[in-house]
């Protein structure tokens, strides 16, 4: 679980009937679009340069989040590398009703840093 004080990024939205899918609950591919959203503001922010999604690697989805519900997302950088940023992401589902929250989940993301011709470029 990811440390409130290694947060890099977070964010916070609601789940709509348009997000979800034939069970009422949301959609994974939105699941994984929301999570790799907030690593690349993340990979951004800290290192002041445009990134790309490189990789999703081990996505576990733990628990269903369901419409009406407030799914939070959290990144946090794990590793550095030369060009690239590895990041731990969670998403979480809050009942917006009496606030209890349960991991939904978890992945780990790789982005790379590129110039404006798209290619890999150093992060420092």
């Amino acid at each position: 679980m990811i440390e409130p004080e290694q947060i890099v990024e977070r964010r916070t939205e609601i789940v709509f009937p348009n997000d979800a899918n034939h069970h009422g609950t949301l959609f994974g591919g939105k699941a994984l679009a929301m999570m790799d959203i907030v690593a690349g503001i993340a990979a951004a922010r800290a290192f002041r340069r445009t990134f790309v999604t490189a990789s999703m690697d081990r996505i576990d989805f733990r628990a269903p989040i369901k419409v009406g519900e407030f799914a939070e997302t959290i990144a946090r950088i794990a590793k550095v590398g030369r060009t690239s940023v590895t990041l731990e992401v969670e998403l979480w589902a809050e009942n917006p009703a009496n606030g209890e929250r349960r991991l939904a989940t978890v992945g780990t993301f790789v982005m790379v840093a590129v110039d404006k011709d798209g290619h890999p470029t150093p992060l420092r």
